[in-house]
């Protein structure tokens, strides 16, 4: 168990190799109650969010939702986060643990008349469930229920309580997660794990959440997006609508498109047998340091060191040759395309 986010959460249950290999091939169950949950609604929900936001909000139709980002006047990252439009005129926010004191605090000061704001992430409780078993998992905890989509959210019941249940994912496995206020969360627990028995399903902790979307370029919050590096840096771009009128932040993406980017986010795969590389070490492009990692580690579906890092653009192309200073020895890596792990046919 570690302090993260002001939570203690588990890193591991059994081990991280062995959760991370049960979501890729069973189902592993994510306790998932720090992540932030803000409800906005009101007359002016849709023109409000929309301008706080990189995404378009308009797009996102009424039980479906949108990944996108929220920025500071220069661009740089504050928070990543899902957007659920799961009623008409109503959304909900899922914000990261760490941020949710800033996101509510930026909301706030920028909030505008016919805008209603509910911070209730001390009042709800958050299940992952991922891996190619979580649509057999529902139906046996939520008989007669139907499992939305891809990206959209609906309500089920479970003993007479009103669930939210999303199909989004963090892990590149199929999964859905569930969204509720927390009383009868661990009854919920209890009921995945007892019920998904036969179908191999196991808790997973902070370690395979990472492990795993690590291997699919997933960007983390903290590591991998700051508030100095843009969305666009972060490789991004597809959720960036810089066709929209106006957002906070527009103005630097806007010269950044035109101009060039100064780095790209990046991942990169190590060469032959080396130690794991981790984040924070150097990164040398043509003999010299021009970076670090910024998330690194070992991946266990690929049995090799991976990660991802900000690189000038010369450096930055897939198959451009690098090295990783690991512990005062540099080990030569690869750049590569997105994501590094691919499931097979």
């Amino acid at each position: 168990m570690v302090d993260f986010g002001g939570w203690m959460m588990p890193v591991q249950y059994t081990s991280i190799m062995d959760e991370h290999r049960t979501v890729r091939h069973a189902v592993g169950v994510f306790d998932i109650s720090h992540m932030g949950e803000v409800f906005v609604s009101g007359p002016r929900a849709l023109p409000w969010l929309n301008r706080l936001f990189t995404n378009n909000v308009e797009r996102i139709e009424p039980g479906s939702s949108q990944y996108t980002f929220m920025l500071n006047e220069q661009g740089g990252v504050i928070d990543d986060l899902l957007i659920y439009h799961y009623a008409p005129g109503e959304y909900l926010l899922i914000v990261n643990a760490s941020k949710i004191g800033e996101d509510v605090a930026w909301l706030e000061r920028h909030l505008e008349e016919g805008v209603e704001l509910r911070n209730r992430s001390d009042e709800y409780a958050g299940l992952a469930i991922q891996g190619p078993n979580a649509a057999a998992l529902f139906d046996l905890v939520f008989p007669g229920e139907t499992l939305p989509a891809r990206n959209r959210i609906e309500s089920v019941s479970f003993q007479g309580n009103p669930l939210f249940v999303a199909r989004t994912g963090y892990t590149g496995e199929d999964g859905f997660e569930l969204f509720f206020p927390s009383g009868p969360v661990a009854v919920v627990w209890r009921e995945l794990l007892e019920k998904g028995a036969a179908l191999g399903v196991k808790p997973a902790g902070l370690g395979a959440r990472d492990s795993l979307r690590l291997e699919m370029c997933y960007p983390l919050n903290g590591s991998d997006l700051s508030p100095e590096r843009t969305p666009l840096e972060a490789g991004m771009a597809f959720f960036v609508d810089l066709a929209k009128d106006d957002f906070i932040g527009k103005s630097r993406l806007d010269a950044q498109k035109r101009d060039g980017l100064p780095a790209r986010l990046v991942p990169f795969r190590m060469l032959g047998k080396t130690p794991p590389p981790r984040s924070h070490y150097p990164v040398y492009c043509n003999g010299a340091v021009v970076s670090e990692t910024t998330s690194a580690g070992l991946s266990p579906s690929l049995e090799t060191g991976i990660g991802l890092a900000y690189l000038p653009p010369e450096c930055a192309r897939a198959g451009e040759k690098i090295e990783i200073d690991i512990r005062g020895r540099r080990f030569e890596a690869v750049i590569e395309k997105k994501p590094l792990y691919r499931k097979k046919a």
